[in-house]
């Protein structure tokens, strides 16, 4: 375990901001921070706990005047192998897309629409991260947490997470409560390709692959490529990846507004309700590639707010609420950023 004081966030969010955390700890092990915690209580020591990843969904809107506690727990483990699935336990300090390529070198199948997504593995089971028409909660078994308040173990079914679209118990009723340990998953040894969603037969088709001839190294290989081609890279151009969360909207309101925009992309989501893509309804609104001061909406992709050089989070912050003004006003539908705002 590692304490250091006024420690800079600089390289633990993605959008580079320039903050300090009044103390940082990074754990190895559960009981080194089992450790930390009672060592903590027992110093009536009260002042606030933030539990972070890799930074890729947090936005500082200043200094941490707490204790940040980041997770290097690196393990991946064989829990089970019975008939199609293996169960892996995957440690929640793991990069994401490290444990991507790990599964796909292992030939266990599932994560693939899931590649290059930022972060580390115990945020994917905070927010249930999902891209391609998947989501991280489509193969999670459990979570194992610390409570921490309590330093107690406790173990969530993925039933009691509460999942759904970019959602869990830990960002609501439990948010800031447990310290996500390890993520237990289920994946396949039988490759099915998941091509439904956002162009990925096409892109196939454009390397000459045929899609029923598709491996899994050559689906994660285009997916990644095509986040490349839309998304910039953090360490050239400071950002959080898609910012907002594409709103759920009734079937009445998606028709009202395709009435006055017959050419609005959207996607089934049941009987009763589409999805319509937050970046088209910004683009829209004309700020794609626009600024705001030193934060702007990236030029490829509107769902992305960048930092364009010495921004703050507050200055981030202010973009982000002009964007959903705008969006409101022209549509009639609040965006709500998947991003998770800090304020200490």
């Amino acid at each position: 375990m590692t304490i250091q004081e006024n420690y800079s966030l600089r390289k633990h969010n993605t959008f580079g901001l320039d903050v300090t955390a009044r103390r940082f700890v990074e754990y190895h092990t559960v009981e080194e921070l089992q450790v930390f915690l009672q060592v903590r209580k027992s110093y009536g020591d009260a002042t606030p706990l933030l539990h972070i990843g890799g930074g890729s969904n947090l936005l500082f809107l200043n200094d941490y005047e707490g204790t940040v506690l980041h997770s290097n727990i690196q393990t991946i483990d064989v829990t089970a192998d019975e008939g199609d699935y293996v169960y892996v336990r995957v440690g929640a300090g793991v990069v994401w897309d490290d444990w991507v390529q790990y599964a796909v070198d292992s030939h266990w199948y599932g994560l693939e629409n899931l590649s290059l997504i930022p972060g580390e593995v115990g945020a994917s089971a905070v927010q249930n991260i999902g891209a391609y028409g998947t989501e991280a909660k489509d193969f999670i078994l459990f979570v194992d947490t610390i409570d921490l308040e309590t330093g107690k173990v406790r173990h969530f079914t993925a039933e009691e997470c509460q999942y759904a679209y970019r959602h869990s118990i830990f960002k609501t009723e439990l948010r800031g409560r447990y310290a996500v340990t390890h993520v237990h998953f289920r994946l396949s040894h039988s490759f099915r390709p998941n091509l439904d969603y956002g162009g990925l037969r096409q892109a196939l088709a454009k390397k000459g692959i045929e899609e029923y001839n598709a491996t899994s190294e050559q689906l994660r290989k285009t997916i990644i490529d095509i986040r490349r081609e839309k998304l910039p890279d953090p360490t050239e151009l400071g950002n959080a990846g898609s910012f907002f969360m594409n709103p759920i909207v009734s079937r009445e309101v998606y028709e009202r507004i395709a009435k006055d925009y017959p050419q609005v992309p959207f996607y089934e989501v049941d009987a009763d309700r589409v999805k319509i893509p937050a970046g088209w309804m910004i683009e829209q609104c004309g700020w794609k590639g626009k600024a705001k001061g030193k934060a702007g909406v990236y030029e490829k992709q509107a769902l992305v707010l960048v930092n364009l050089g010495h921004a703050t989070g507050e200055d981030i912050s202010d973009l982000c609420e002009t964007i959903q003004a705008d969006v409101e006003a022209k549509f009639g539908i609040k965006i709500l950023p998947e991003v998770n705002f800090i304020r200490s």
